[in-house]
């Protein structure tokens, strides 16, 4: 018997983060070396106070700018120590004996079957398969009968997913436990591809990329499998290097000792993967990571799937910034998890950016005065560029401008993730929709379109108002922020994030002879 897994007619082994998928490094670090010097340049000038018009716009813009320079010095930080994949070392000694934990919360049979299967035929170890069921489902039972794995079901739901996978630490005795979203399909190798690593007694767990099979079924597919590559290529393989790769809540294999070291899932969190591993870290437990697609998933489909995925992991992350920065973690891991965190922040500048356009077509007021449009873009223009080109080169092309554009046009994302932190409103858990809706979805690019229409009454008040090179070059800016706007906003405002024809059977599989 074998599994043909389809995903609408992607083939199983299909794969982007291959052992061999590395940009050189000298051109990495040529292009930060240029990116730091460029950064100065800007820098020198954009801090002479004699600059400044509107002093709070003006303090605002160098806060804005620093803390993208804080996030880009990270960046750097990072990906100059990005290493080629090497396999893991070969297992030796009796199999180990390793519980595959699925857990599934009223999502579709057809989405969790072809995991199931999959996960039944792993190989190099003693595997027992467990369906987590919080949904109660009797569906879900039969399914666990109907391929003779494990099936726990619990009378509480307490704690979301952490709490079911705790549940079923207390039922199960493996020495290892994999964690698969329902939706992550496991390829037949992933334990001979990650199990080596445990010779070594100080690692806990070992990460493997999360992949979005369906990517070419949606624009948001798409947009989010690029930011999913651009996360679990460069950057994870340079947080791998620096020892501070974090859990991140599927494909992954653990060290059941360690997750009973730190009493298992933090389940007071959003994004109990990343708690847990700052838990993990701090004691002195070792990560490591797997740059090969070992297991196919599915993203998000539509804006609404992307809004709620994307809201669960903002607040999480900032919601674990206080816990990190309190942790005894060496500086090297403490700076990685801030700089993970602190991503969740960049809402806050994306919104400032489009805002200081608008201040100063309408109203008149600007941060920077007296200084020529020729002035500003000789400073300003080689740094965007060149941070622009930075990312580009080291993540080999894979970060794409609607990957770029439907994080702009989410920002409000993360201002409001910020807001549920500061005044502790704990928001639940809420599972990604596996299927995609048809149809426009305008409730989650409200604020976008409100931001949209007001960038395109400054255009025309601004153009009314004074004709002068000044106000052009911001109407230029203006409209730069608008193109980015709607290009991430269209497959929401338009009804085309899915096609009808697509909507059944999105993660099918076929089991043949």
């Amino acid at each position: 018997m074998t599994l043909i897994d389809t995903h609408r007619g992607a083939p199983a082994e299909t794969g982007v983060w291959d052992a061999g998928d590395v940009p050189a490094r000298w051109p990495v670090r040529l292009a930060v070396a240029l990116n730091v010097a460029l950064t100065v340049w800007y820098f020198s000038w954009l801090i002479d106070l004699d600059h400044a018009n509107n002093l709070w716009l003006y303090g605002a813009l160098l806060v804005a700018e620093c803390f993208n320079v804080m996030q880009g010095a990270m960046f750097w930080w990072t990906v100059t120590n990005d290493r080629r994949h090497e396999r893991a070392p070969a297992w030796t000694g009796p199999l180990p004996v390793v519980d595959v934990f699925i857990p599934v919360y009223n999502e579709p049979v057809d989405i969790v079957e072809p995991t199931i299967i999959a996960a039944t035929r792993l190989q190099g170890a003693h595997v027992t398969v467990h369906l987590l069921d919080d949904g109660k489902s009797d569906d879900m039972a039969r399914l666990a009968r109907r391929h003779d794995v494990g099936y726990i079901r619990r009378s509480v739901n307490k704690g979301a997913k952490a709490g079911n996978i705790n549940n079923a630490l207390g039922e199960t005795s493996g020495d290892f436990v994999v964690v698969f979203d329902c939706d992550h399909v496991p390829k037949s190798h992933f334990l001979d591809a990650t199990m080596g690593y445990f010779g070594n007694d100080d690692v806990a767990f070992v990460q493997t990329p999360q992949y979005y099979a369906n990517q070419s079924d949606s624009t948001i597919a798409a947009a989010s499998a690029a930011q999913q590559e651009l996360f679990f290529g460069v950057i994870s393989r340079g947080k791998a290097t620096r020892g501070a790769m974090f859990c991140c809540g599927t494909n992954v294999v653990f060290r059941r000792s360690a997750l009973e070291s730190v009493g298992g899932f933090p389940e007071d969190s959003l994004t109990e993967d990343f708690a847990l591993s700052v838990e993990l870290h701090e004691r002195g437990w070792e990560s490591r990571y797997v740059a090969e697609v070992l297991a196919v998933g599915l993203g998000p489909e539509d804006m609404s799937s992307y809004v709620s995925q994307q809201m669960r992991w903002a607040q999480g992350c900032l919601g674990g910034i206080p816990r990190v920065l309190r942790s005894k973690l060496p500086l090297r891991q403490r700076l990685q998890y801030l700089s993970s965190g602190t991503y969740f922040l960049s809402g806050w500048t994306v919104m400032l950016y489009m805002s200081l356009p608008i201040m100063r077509l309408v109203f008149g007021v600007q941060p920077i005065g007296d200084v020529g449009t020729d002035e500003f873009l000789l400073h300003f223009g080689p740094y965007f560029v060149a941070s622009l080109a930075t990312v580009a080169i080291a993540s080999g092309g894979a970060f794409t401008f609607s990957a770029f554009a439907l994080n702009s046009a989410t920002f409000w994302v993360h201002i409001r993730s910020l807001g549920r932190v500061v005044f502790r409103r704990r928001g639940s858990f809420v599972v990604t929709p596996k299927h995609g809706a048809a149809g426009r979805q305008l409730r989650p690019i409200r604020v976008t379109i409100a931001f949209a229409i007001a960038l395109t009454v400054a255009i025309v008040v601004g153009l009314a108002r004074d004709p002068s090179p000044s106000t052009f070059n911001n109407v230029a800016y203006a409209g730069l922020h608008l193109v980015v706007l709607a290009c991430g906003a269209w497959p929401a405002l338009v009804g085309d994030s899915l096609r009808p024809a697509q909507l059944s059977s999105v993660n099918s599989a076929e089991v043949a002879a």
